[in-house]
C-alpha cells in the first residue's frame, strides 16, 4: 500500500520510513507522523490542533497509531491530544516534569486562549526509554530548557530527530516562559543534539526541517 497522504514528506538521510509534517493551529506548529512502511504502525508527535486533519492524514497513509507523543506540554503542541487519543485508542506519552504544564492546559491562559484539557498520560517518559513501532525505534532524549520536562525522539536507523522547541533552523527555543532556562537549554543542545551525526535531519516544532551539520555551521546561537 503506497503512502499517499498530503503532508509534507520529510526525507531521512537513509531513506527509511514514512515521515510527514503537518502545520497545525494559529501559530503553525509542526505536527509529525512517523510510520513503518512494512507494518503500517506509526506514531503522532505533538498534535497541536486540527485533529480532523491529522486523522485524515493518518487514514490516507494507512497507519495504525501505536503512541501519541508530546515533546513538551505547551498548548500549541497538545491541543489535539484528546481527540487523537479518543479516535485512535493510542496511549499518550509525556515526561513527568511537564505534567503540571499539561494540567494547566499548556499555559494557554497566558496568551488569552481557551483550551480543552488534555487527557492524563498513559506513559511517563524518561531519558533512555525506547518507543517502538513496526521496525522503528525512537530513543527518548531528555532535553529540558524550553520546559522542565522537554524530550526529543531520535530514530538512529533513519537518521532523524524530532526535537520540539529545542533547536530550530537558525534559532533555538525560547526560555522566557515559566519553566524555561537558557543555560539548561544550551546544555541540552550541546550535549544531546550536537553530538549526533551531521547528516541527522532535525524536525522542529516550528519552521523548516534542517540538519545537525547545518546548524552546527551556521546557527548564530551556537
Amino acid at each position: 500500500m503506497a503512502a499517499t497522504g498530503s503532508g509534507t514528506i520529510i526525507p531521512g538521510p537513509r531513506g527509511v520510513g514514512i515521515f510527514r509534517q503537518l502545520l497545525v493551529g494559529p501559530i503553525q506548529t509542526n505536527c509529525y507522523l512517523a510510520g513503518c512502511p512494512l507494518t503500517r504502525e506509526g506514531v503522532v508527535i505533538d498534535p497541536g490542533e486540527e485533529p480532523e486533519r491529522i486523522l485524515a492524514e493518518i487514514r490516507a497513509l494507512g497507519l495504525t497509531i501505536k503512541y501519541i507523543l508530546n515533546t513538551h506540554a505547551h498548548f500549541d503542541h497538545i491541543l489535539a491530544n484528546g481527540p487523537l487519543v479518543e479516535a485512535t485508542g493510542a496511549p499518550l506519552a509525556i515526561h513527568p516534569l511537564d505534567l503540571p504544564l499539561l494540567r494547566q492546559n499548556g499555559g494557554a491562559s497566558l496568551f488569552g486562549l481557551d483550551a480543552s484539557p488534555s487527557p492524563e498520560p498513559d506513559l511517563l517518559l524518561a531519558e533512555g526509554d525506547t518507543i517502538s513501532f513496526g521496525t522503528h525505534t525512537f530513543q527518548v532524549l531528555f532535553t529540558p530548557g524550553h520546559t522542565p520536562g522537554h524530550v526529543s525522539f531520535y530514530e538512529e536507523k533513519a537518521g532523524i530527530i524530532f526535537d520540539g522547541d529545542v533547536l530550530f533552523a537558525g534559532g533555538i527555543g525560547r526560555t522566557d516562559l515559566p519553566g524555561g532556562d537558557y543555560e539548561t537549554l544550551m546544555a541540552s543542545i550541546n550535549h544531546k543534539l550536537m553530538v549526533l551525526p551531521d547528516e541527522t535531519v532535525v524536525c522542529s516544532g516550528h519552521g523548516p526541517v534542517t540538519t545537525i551539520g547545518r546548524e552546527r555551521a551556521s546557527n548564530p546561537w551556537l
